[in-house]
Parts: structure tokens; C-alpha cells; sequence
């Protein structure tokens, strides 16, 4: 089926053209475009996102030493870096936006995970935010300091696919806790937090639409304990209480019961209190749960430092967020292709055989099941087994 063709033309195929065709149909991308058009774009973002490219300069002329193969890697036939440019600035960030989102639901179904290390029936998600700096007289409209700029992705995180299922991008000047009203909670799923989203208004709508919430509570959290369960001291749970909040303002706006839950890590010689809307699940599932935090802080280090998050290539708003989204839809189709194809590898170590074999025309199957790429410096999600915070 694949024989004689690239392989990114082979990789791209997993890509739903049609769902893409009807997003941009709905944005009205391809008004008065004869050439470049959005999945010509797409896919030139697409290629430099794989093959690590530095700046559009740097992507641009990546392209045109292949200039002879571009028309049938689906780049198009003659890709300039003003048309990529302006492309950029110009076509609306949304249409990337809702194909990213529809990949990430695509890749959910796909990374099913059958052992998580909690019984529980419903989703869990880690919900954090990561900051990149940006240059204020470059990125003027990003101002978080008087001398600094910078953008949050604020994102979802679904741990038992190690897929993000939302991600939200505001300024750096943007609280954390504001963009707990843009997640789309779901009835019986669950929600981890750090200490940064201790905001009771807001977790009691996660109660209220019978989701459940695991959040590390701040150390001056005034507390009223109605009574307390048995615990397993030797497991590192100190308390398990029932109770509500004292401080009068707390209280009006969480008026139900809460569960607190004191846990020791003896590994870090580290006590955390959690606050949870559970009151079924056991002390110690409650603590493995908020582990699993972890895992949104690890993708955040996997994509800064594996795709192109940090640096950009266009200035405006719209560039920056066209980026971000096409690099979202490049870690979604890695992580697709692994599971589609049954390859066990990494992610890492797909994107790393992918990036220098681009323009092989080896069956992408054979190519990742036979290489003999070892992966000696990637950071392992399985680390976490060594501690539990």
C-alpha cells in the first residue's frame, strides 16, 4: 500500500483529511487561495514541528533542498517564507485549534490504558499550567511583567492515555484558577490539583456537576473536623477526616462536607494534606491519584524540550497559537501512529526515527519496528513508580 512513498506522505494518511476539509470549509480558510492552502500549511508546520527545525528561515529551507519531492510530501508545489508566513498570521488559529481537538479525542480512543494502578470507573485528568517566555518587544501583546512576556497552556490532562484532552492558551498575566471555568467537566471523572487552584467557588461547580476533585490543600486551611475514619498509619496516611470549613467566606462558598486526608511520603520526608469530594475511595488511592499529577508536569518537560514550544515562528497571537496547536496535532500523531501500528516504542523514540526518516520511502511499519534506535536519555513516565511525589 505504501510502496514508493515517503514517509510522511505515509504518516500524514493517518490524518482524518476529511474532518479537516470540514473545519476549514466552516472557517472559511481557503477563501481566495489557489495554491498554499490549509492542509499545505498544516502539514509544512507539521514537518517542522518532526524535524526540529529552528525558525521559519530554517523550515523554509529544509523544504527547498527538497523542492523536487514537496509537491509529494503534500507541502505543496512552491513554498515561500512569506506565503508560510503571512499563512500564519493571517488564517484564523481556530481551525488548528479544533482539528487538534479532534486528534486528541482520536488518540483517547486509541491509548486506552487497561491497568491503571486506581479502580475507578470514571476519567482522570491532571489540570496544570506551564508558562513559556516570551520576549516583550518582540511579543508586545503578551506582557506579564514590566520587562518580561510570556503565555500559559493551561492543559487537561487525561493520565490514564497520557494524552491531553484540553488545552486552553491565555497570557502569562492570566491566573491559573481562571482557567478552571474553561475546563469541560465530565459527571463521575475525576480532577486533580495542585495547591494553586485552592478555590472553593470553583470546586464546588466540579460538585455540583458530580465530578469528583482531588486538591492538595494550602498549609493555613482552617478545617472542621466532624469525625475521622480508621486509617493505615503503616501505609503513610496520618488521618482521614469528615468535616467542614470554619473560615466563614470558605464555607459559603463549599457549604458541603469535605474529606481531608493527611499523607506522609517517607522517600521525601514530605506530609500533604488533600482535600477530596470522595468519600469512597480509601486513603491511600486518594494519594496514588494525586501522583499522578505528575504526569501533566512530565509533559510539559517532554514537549519543551522534544517539540518547537519555545520558540516561534511568527510574532502575532495567532501565529504563536497556530504553532502551538500543529505541535499538539504532530504529538498526537505520533502517539496514534504508535498505537495504530502496534510498535512498542516510546513516543521519544518514534519522533526521534520519524524526524531523520522523513523522505525514506521504507513502509513507516517496518521502519519503526526494525530500527535499532536505542533510547538511553529519555525521561520516563514509568518513573514515577520510584516516589510517590
Amino acid at each position: 500500500m505504501n510502496q514508493g512513498k515517503f514517509v510522511f506522505a505515509q504518516i500524514t494518511e493517518f490524518l482524518p483529511r476529511r474532518v479537516f476539509d470540514r473545519i476549514v470549509q466552516k472557517h472559511n480558510g481557503n477563501k481566495h487561495i489557489r495554491t498554499f492552502t490549509c492542509w499545505n500549511q498544516m502539514l509544512c508546520m507539521a514537518f517542522g514541528q518532526l524535524t526540529n527545525r529552528d525558525s521559519l528561515r530554517d523550515l523554509i529551507v529544509a523544504i527547498d533542498a527538497h523542492k523536487a519531492k514537496s509537491y509529494h510530501l503534500g507541502l505543496g508545489s512552491n513554498v515561500a517564507l512569506s506565503t508560510l508566513a503571512k499563512a500564519n498570521i493571517r488564517r484564523n488559529c481556530k481551525i488548528y485549534e479544533e482539528f487538534a481537538c479532534h486528534l486528541i479525542d482520536y488518540a483517547r480512543r486509541v491509548c486506552v490504558c487497561a491497568d491503571f494502578e486506581v479502580n475507578v470507573d470514571g476519567n482522570v485528568y491532571a489540570f496544570d499550567s506551564t508558562t513559556i517566555d516570551l520576549c516583550l518587544s518582540v511579543f508586545w501583546w503578551a506582557e506579564f511583567r514590566k520587562a518580561k512576556g510570556g503565555i500559559k497552556m493551561h492543559t487537561l490532562y487525561d493520565v490514564k492515555t497520557q494524552i491531553p484532552s484540553f488545552i486552553y492558551i491565555t497570557t502569562a498575566s492570566v491566573n491559573d484558577v481562571n482557567a478552571m471555568d474553561q475546563i469541560p467537566y465530565e459527571k463521575g471523572s475525576y480532577y486533580i490539583f495542585d495547591r494553586g487552584y485552592n478555590d472553593f467557588e470553583r470546586l464546588y461547580r466540579i460538585q455540583m456537576t458530580e465530578a469528583y476533585f482531588v486538591l492538595r490543600a494550602r498549609d493555613n486551611l482552617r478545617f472542621n473536623r466532624m469525625y475521622s475514619q480508621k486509617v493505615d498509619k503503616d501505609a503513610g496516611v496520618k488521618c482521614d477526616q469528615i468535616g467542614t470549613f470554619t473560615n466563614k467566606k470558605s464555607f459559603s462558598h463549599y457549604p458541603k462536607k469535605l474529606r481531608r486526608i493527611k499523607y506522609y511520603d517517607s522517600l521525601t520526608d514530605v506530609e500533604f494534606v488533600f482535600l477530596t469530594n470522595n468519600f469512597e475511595l480509601s486513603a491511600l488511592e486518594i494519594a496514588i491519584l494525586y501522583k499522578n499529577r505528575w504526569l501533566v508536569e512530565l509533559f510539559f518537560k517532554w514537549i519543551k524540550q522534544h517539540l518547537k514550544v519555545k520558540s516561534f515562528w511568527g510574532h502575532t497571537p495567532n501565529a504563536v497559537k497556530t504553532q502551538l496547536y500543529c505541535a499538539i496535532i504532530a504529538y498526537c500523531l505520533v502517539a496514534i501512529i504508535g498505537k495504530e501500528l502496534k510498535i512498542g516504542r516510546s513516543t521519544y523514540e518514534i519522533l526521534q526515527i520519524l524526524g531523520i526518516s522523513l523522505l525514506d520511502k521504507t513502509p513507516v511499519k517496518e521502519l519503526l519496528a526494525n530500527s535499532d534506535y536505542k533510547n538511553v536519555k529519555e525521561l520516563n513516565y514509568k518513573q514515577l513508580s520510584l516516589s510517590l511525589f
